[in-house]
């Protein structure tokens, strides 16, 4: 079974970067789609990135498209979240997820990583 850590959040002023990590354990990482999902206070958890299984195709939410870069290193079962220029609607907990072809998360929720976007 395929277990996820994610890390490298932390507080940032606005038009800051950050450079999330999930961490995936396991041998069958390389076949998921996964997905970096946020969830803000209040606020239910959304997909604001995804990428393939082969790390070719990626798609954006609208809120973070033209900011946030994902990418994957399968040899090291690594998915990456490159956040520029953060804004305080950014601010929230940060989740990853492999992601099944109907759109439904396959594994348990991680602790996620807090993004925290304040002047």
């Amino acid at each position: 079974q395929v277990q996820l850590v994610e890390s490298g959040g932390g507080l940032v002023q606005p038009g800051g970067s950050l450079t999330l990590s999930c961490q995936a354990s396991g041998t069958i990482f390389s076949r998921y789609t996964m997905g970096w999902y946020r969830q803000a206070p209040g606020k239910q958890r959304e997909l604001v990135a995804r990428i393939g299984s082969s790390g070719i195709t990626t798609n954006y939410a609208d809120a973070v498209k033209g900011r946030f870069t994902i990418s994957r290193d399968n040899a090291k079962n690594l998915v990456i979240l490159q956040m520029n220029s953060l804004q305080l609607e950014d601010t929230a907990v940060y989740y990853c997820n492999a992601i099944y072809g109907n759109g439904a998360t396959a594994l348990g929720w991680g602790q996620g990583t807090q993004v925290t976007v304040s002047s």
